[in-house]
């Protein structure tokens, strides 16, 4: 294996110009698209990609290129409970309840997004919001929000 290669984003796979070279796709979980830093063992030697700022990997994100090979990011599925709330009421409900459990969130359109645990299906069904679970790649890593703050 060569040195490491220090990368960034090249391009997205589905608009780089991939030509006759071959395509490695390297596995992230969501958890990893949060870092700054990461480090991939891949057929052309070991590949680090560092950000600065606000940027971060995506699924589908070009690490690396060269003449025989084009490595990009596969980003595992991630074991979620879907919760649509039909209310604004419902809604602010259930957020509430998340909240008090200091959970993370992804909102998408209409639905809420959080990591799977058995014990939020009874949750949604006391605040009459249908959940369904699902394995889904998310865009982004779920984050905790950093406000300090206190319970008395």
């Amino acid at each position: 294996m060569s040195d490491v290669v220090h990368s960034t984003v090249l391009g997205r796979l589905d608009e780089f110009d991939v030509g006759e070279r071959a395509v490695e796709r390297v596995i992230v979980g969501s958890d990893d698209l949060a870092k700054r830093i990461l480090r991939f063992a891949t057929s052309a030697g070991d590949i680090g990609v560092r950000f600065f700022g606000v940027q971060r990997l995506r699924d589908g994100d070009v690490i690396y290129a060269d003449e025989r090979v084009v490595i990009a990011v596969l980003v595992e599925a991630d074991d979620v409970l879907v919760l649509r709330p039909a209310t604004i009421a419902a809604a602010i409900g259930l957020a509430h309840a998340l909240g008090n459990r200091h959970l993370p969130i992804h909102a998408d359109g209409d639905a809420i997004v959080v990591r799977y645990d058995p014990l939020l299906e009874p949750l949604a069904a006391e605040h009459h919001v249908p959940a369904s679970r699902e394995r889904r790649v998310l865009p982004k890593a779920f984050r905790h929000a950093n406000a300090p703050h206190r319970h008395e």
